[in-house]
């Protein structure tokens, strides 16, 4: 169902969510077709920073949604068959609404997601995706500390982040275009499986071996 933006709702709020509307009535596959189609055609994002933000975080929300179907978690990482799948926010929340809008009215095994921001990292609980901000990089061992072996696929675009704080996937922006970069050994620690139509379209660290 298209999304329907209030006529009230000033410019830049529309101009926000309009991706959204379009690219919703292709459903869940046409999503994330036009998510790698704008990441492997190397579509760049506008220099101006705020440009930038608006092109930028709903493209990473749109990921943030379809890695949830190309993951599979194990059944404890549930608490009842009908629990909502958690995509959460660790630190300042650099989405705004547009990472509600993106999971509105999706499921994915039948469960609905629910979007939470956390303070601090001792906050999340039931969480199943926890992108964290960067507003948490000189607290990235703590966090990856406090989540090691939680069955969580955690996911930042903090710059030059080290190999060995065992984040599973990483946004990088290189010439104003965005790639995935997904550390395999950081699924394996989560006990997380991660589809192979994903990862033939990453970076993946460490390399595989031939």
């Amino acid at each position: 169902m298209p999304v329907l933006i209030p006529q009230n709702q000033n410019r830049a709020t529309r101009e926000r969510l309009c991706p959204f509307s379009r690219f919703r009535e292709c459903g869940r596959a046409g999503f994330f077709v036009f998510a790698l189609w704008l990441t492997l055609l190397g579509i760049g994002l506008n220099d101006a920073r705020s440009q930038t933000i608006s092109r930028e975080y709903p493209l990473k929300a749109v990921f943030l949604l379809n890695f949830a179907q190309f993951t599979d978690w194990p059944t404890n990482a549930f608490d009842a068959p009908d629990s909502p799948f958690v995509i959460g926010v660790l630190g300042d929340d650099p989405f705004g609404d547009v990472l509600d809008e993106a999971v509105k009215d999706e499921q994915v095994a039948g469960r609905k997601f629910v979007v939470e921001r956390y303070a601090r990292v001792e906050d999340v609980k039931n969480c199943h995706i926890l992108f964290i901000s960067q507003s948490e990089t000189r607290r990235m061992d703590k966090i990856t500390n406090e989540l090691k072996g939680k069955p969580i696929l955690t996911v930042s675009d903090i710059d030059n982040l080290a190999y060995y704080h065992g984040v599973c996937v990483r946004f990088i922006t290189e010439n104003n275009k965005i790639r995935l970069r997904i550390n395999t050994d950081s699924l394996k620690a989560a006990n997380l499986v991660m589809s192979s139509k994903l990862l033939r379209v990453a970076e993946v660290v460490p390399a595989p071996t031939k």
